[in-house]
């Protein structure tokens, strides 16, 4: 049982290269952001456990012991036991939910569901076990996302960066810390369509298109020859070598089609104060990364910021390379954190 507050946090994570032809069998790097989520676990004798998730407006609460009469056995045994359609079903059951949810708040309390309820029958996990940490946030993705590569818990897990092909996940060692300007356009899109949509064009231009996805696979590659260098002796060059492949690469993601007018305009805004920019993840709107060189002075940046939030996106400076899943005290923690947890 726990006996007393535990702060834990894990950072969010961005691809800088290899976006849609990590599917096709291509290289994909993956970074983690210096933009954490922060849980704290906080003991209570009212004999309930309660989920709070401020900010998507989620407020839930159960009766312990209703929860250990419950028949768990569909969840299965052992270590992050295999997800499947019928579980999902079993817990919208156990929630109270429609068959038929499949919002963002309904999923998120689905999966605290199915980890509280397999996490609390397991006798051998441990916070230290990264493996462990990692295997279960992989089943929380799915019970979001259904059928997800494994990158985004794998970068939240160990921090840093990582090397992703073919279901092969490794690490890069010591990448070194990149500052970057996140931002969302906040344009929706469906990654399962545009997916769908770069196969196609493949099928239908593939002398074009299988080209195009080969020359994405060799700027990741490139991009870890690069960050390797760099996490011996950075050097202006090596920082003129990032933005050459960020600006190919938005590129050839544009000639693949999952573009936006946008990420074309978020592009333009950063161009002219000297900055390159791509899309991250599945494109066709949603959220682009800048680079910041070191070099960049401080005006320079908050103008490029003024800009973008004048667009209508939302901007946060921040930098990749972060660190995993990491235990806090209330002591350690940055005044605003300590203020966002107080408030909930």
């Amino acid at each position: 049982m726990l006996s007393e507050v535990l702060l834990v946090s894990a950072p969010g994570k961005v691809i800088l290269h290899g976006e849609h032809a990590v599917v096709h069998g291509k290289v994909a790097l993956a970074v983690a952001l210096n933009l954490r989520t922060f849980l704290r676990l906080q003991p209570h004798s009212n004999g309930r456990v309660g989920l709070n998730l401020p900010n998507i407006g989620v407020r839930r609460a159960w009766d312990v012991a209703s929860l250990q009469l419950l028949d768990t056995s569909f969840l299965g045994h052992g270590d992050s036991a295999a997800l499947t359609a019928k579980h999902v079903e079993k817990l919208k059951e156990v929630a109270g939910f429609p068959k038929d949810c499949v919002d963002p708040e309904h999923l998120a309390v689905l999966a605290f569901l199915y980890l509280y309820l397999s996490i609390c029958q397991s006798q051998r996990w441990t916070e230290e076990n990264l493996e462990l940490i990692n295997k279960w946030a992989f089943q929380g993705e799915r019970v979001i996302h259904g059928n997800p590569s494994g990158v985004d818990n794998a970068v939240s897990t160990w921090g840093g960066a990582l090397r992703y092909q073919q279901g092969k996940i490794s690490s890069l060692k010591r990448p070194p810390v990149l500052k970057i300007l996140l931002i969302n356009t906040k344009v929706p899109r469906s990654t399962k369509v545009l997916v769908a949509n770069v196969r196609s064009r493949l099928l239908k231009f593939p002398e074009i298109v299988a080209p195009l996805l080969t020359s994405i696979d060799a700027i990741s590659l490139e991009c870890e020859r690069v960050l390797g260098e760099m996490a011996a002796a950075p050097t202006p060059e090596h920082y003129l070598t990032l933005e050459e492949l960020i600006d190919m690469n938005q590129h050839h993601l544009n000639a693949l089609g999952v573009g936006h007018a946008s990420l074309d305009q978020l592009c333009q805004v950063t161009t002219a104060h000297g900055l390159h920019s791509k899309l991250t993840g599945a494109g066709g709107g949603g959220c682009g990364i800048t680079l910041l060189r070191p070099d960049v002075e401080r005006p320079a940046v908050e103008a490029t910021k003024r800009a973008l939030s004048g667009c209508g996106f939302d901007c946060w400076e921040t930098s990749v390379g972060a660190p995993g899943v990491s235990v806090h005290t209330a002591a350690s923690l940055d005044a605003s954190v300590q203020q966002g947890l107080d408030s909930l």
